[in-house]
């Protein structure tokens, strides 16, 4: 019987950073932009040096150019749309990044929030879910960590690229 790929399934995960990806999951989408907003201002001193010094944000320029002179409104939309897979041009263009360049995009919005990009309302209060999922990551040693968000990071986004199939899924053996 042939794997089927999931993109959603890593080997490399333990049963907590599956846990903490699951739990992000059941999330609304406004929960998970609010979470990511929370993740990055709570513990963006940890997690920031690994994403953007394994990122190339050249990579990236509408997504952290273009973006940064569209209204409030439309930044929230093309987040959303990121959020929730849809076949949309910013949503392509994240999708087409590696993980380390989409953790760079959250960070660099995270970062300009409330200046040119669109800030929480003032009157923001996370749910039960949400600081139930802070505590859960912050729980959670470094690698974890970063396992979780280049996990959800990697898993939003739009793209129509389908994996390389393996080599038990195909029966050949690759030729070099």
């Amino acid at each position: 019987m042939a794997a089927s790929y999931d993109k959603s399934i890593s080997q490399a995960r333990s049963n907590e950073t599956q846990k903490a990806v699951d739990d992000f999951n059941a999330l609304d989408t406004d929960a998970k932009l609010g979470w990511l907003y929370l993740v990055y201002k709570k513990m963006g001193n940890s997690i920031t040096p690994a994403a953007p010094a394994a990122a190339e944000p050249e990579l990236a320029p509408i997504l952290l150019g273009d973006y940064l002179k569209l209204s409030d409104e439309r930044q929230l939309d093309i987040m959303r749309d990121i959020v929730n897979r849809k076949d949309t041009e910013y949503s392509h263009a994240y999708g087409a990044i590696k993980e380390n360049n989409q953790l760079l995009v959250w960070y660099a919005w995270a970062v300009a929030m409330g200046d040119t990009v669109v800030g929480m309302p003032n009157n923001y209060e996370p749910t039960k879910a949400i600081n139930d999922l802070l505590s859960q990551i912050e729980a959670l040693d470094f690698e974890e960590q970063m396992s979780v968000l280049r996990t959800i990071a990697g898993e939003m986004g739009y793209t129509d690229v389908k994996p390389i199939e393996t080599q038990s899924q195909t029966g050949k053996t690759s030729s070099l």
